[in-house]
């Protein structure tokens, strides 16, 4: 039982599961949350958004977003609608994409709202949407644009500044310092830790140590193939021979650019030919530009290649997608082409309607090319499921399903043990978090045997001393 003046940490999201990021630091009678996402996957999950909010707005000071990515961020709107009007701290790569993610999360609830009274599906009479526009656009006001390694006070004694980790743009880890009876402590959020090596983006930096972690295990028990970019090489080739579609379903922050850059660097090596690329995903193709105007996020090969005229992510026959119009232009196509469209789980956005029309076509070949969390199309389909329910109506699928986990922006096991390595010595505590059973006891187990770190897996709700 923590003392009244001791600091705590409650784990309300990300916990026992990958979605739903949130953190509750309270210390001296004040909050602050690091990050505010949303539930995703499961129905049991995605009904604990609409749970009374698990926080007192008095108390809290400040909210910390490690990044854009609506697993952490797409909970602010809720928030906001329920009062919540203090400062949001993030990097300012992150707040330029959250301009573009939270109004679209926005329309997505209304949409879902409306579509629910058309159908009068809803247990609710009328069904509303979990936040509106206007609470979106609220929450952007609130955002307070912070540059890595700046730091700043986030409620009273308490300092958060932030380090990059490579995993999309503006995505970093989070720390907080503060003291306890006079001794300065860390507490240490790794966010979702991105990959080495990998094309546009930095290399995650280097942190030296906390008193306290928190580190992600999505692909805890995972490591990513090597030979991602030979995998979708051959891909393309044979969708070319065949004359087919490759459908991608792609997150549109992150997943579309890596793709659209790799594509682009194959055609320049005259590794395969240059197909039509049809991006339909208007975030994905806003987020796009917003990673051409972060060049401090940029690695030394995205550097070289841009210029003050253009931008390295773009394919030679590159057709963007903006209009429901121009998206639907694409139905009657023929091959062979390249579809890239989000969501990057199939959980909605207009990939469904790619999916609905090419999936019982055996001249398709549907790509996953990233984490597929459980209860989404896109991991029934990895699974291998013969139909799916989509926009109402039962699907067949008789395209050939294809996996590749190389393109994944989420460090495997080696790479997070790349990072922690780093660590000058081992906190006092490590909590896992952000990932399924498997991944959370297999990256605890590592932990404890290789580095010798004292290691918990976090459970949704509980709440710890950092003492």
């Amino acid at each position: 039982m923590a003392k009244a003046d001791t600091p705590t940490l409650q784990f309300l999201g990300a916990a026992g599961g990958v979605t739903g990021s949130k953190f509750l630091f309270s210390h001296g009678g004040e909050q602050v949350l690091i990050d505010c996402g949303l539930f995703q996957g499961l129905k049991e999950l995605r009904l604990k958004n609409w749970a009374p909010v698990p926080i007192d707005l008095a108390r809290l000071r400040a909210v910390i977003l490690t990044h854009a990515h609506i697993d952490h961020s797409g909970f602010l709107p809720r928030i906001v609608s329920k009062g919540y009007k203090g400062p949001v701290f993030a990097t300012p790569a992150t707040c330029d994409l959250l301009g573009v993610m939270l109004p679209d999360a926005a329309h997505l609830q209304e949409e879902e709202a409306r579509y629910a009274n058309r159908k009068g599906y809803s247990k609710h009479a009328p069904a509303l949407p979990l936040y509106t526009a206007d609470d979106a656009n609220r929450s952007l006001r609130l955002l307070r644009p912070t540059r890595v390694g700046d730091a700043v006070e986030v409620a009273k004694g308490v300092f958060a500044d932030f380090r990059r980790v490579g995993h999309i743009l503006g995505a970093a880890c989070a720390s907080l310092s503060f003291e306890v009876n006079g001794r300065k402590k860390t507490f240490l959020d790794s966010g979702d830790l991105g990959r080495y090596d990998r094309p546009i983006l930095k290399d995650p930096e280097p942190v030296k140590g906390a008193d306290w972690l928190l580190i992600e295990s999505t692909y805890g028990n995972r490591f990513h193939s090597q030979d991602s970019e030979l995998e979708l090489r051959n891909l393309i080739k044979e969708v070319t021979q065949q004359r087919g579609c490759l459908l991608i379903p792609a997150f549109a922050i992150g997943r579309t650019q890596d793709l659209i850059y790799t594509i682009r660097k194959m055609e320049d090596e005259g590794a395969i030919p240059a197909l039509p690329v049809h991006v339909d995903s208007p975030m994905g193709i806003a987020a796009t530009d917003i990673y051409c105007r972060h060049p401090e996020e940029h690695d030394f090969e995205t550097a070289r290649l841009s210029d003050k005229e253009s931008c390295p992510i773009s394919s030679r026959h590159l057709v963007i997608h903006r209009t429901p119009e121009e998206s639907k232009s694409i139905n009657n196509l023929k091959g062979p082409l390249i579809i890239i469209s989000a969501s990057g789980m199939a959980t909605g956005g207009r990939v469904l309607h790619h999916l609905k029309r090419r999936l019982p076509n055996p001249d398709t070949t549907l790509l996953l090319a990233g984490y597929q969390a459980a209860g989404t199309r896109g991991r029934l389909l990895q699974d291998g499921a013969k139909e799916i329910k989509m926009l109402g109506e039962m699907i067949p699928v008789r395209a050939r399903i294809k996996t590749i986990d190389g393109f994944s922006a989420h460090a495997d096991q080696a790479e997070i043990l790349r990072w922690l390595g780093y660590f000058d010595k081992a906190p006092r505590k490590t909590y896992i978090v952000h990932g399924e059973n498997a991944g959370a006891t297999a990256l605890a187990d590592v932990i404890r045997e290789r580095l010798k770190w004292p290691v918990e897996i976090a459970k949704l709700n509980q709440k710890v001393s950092l003492d």
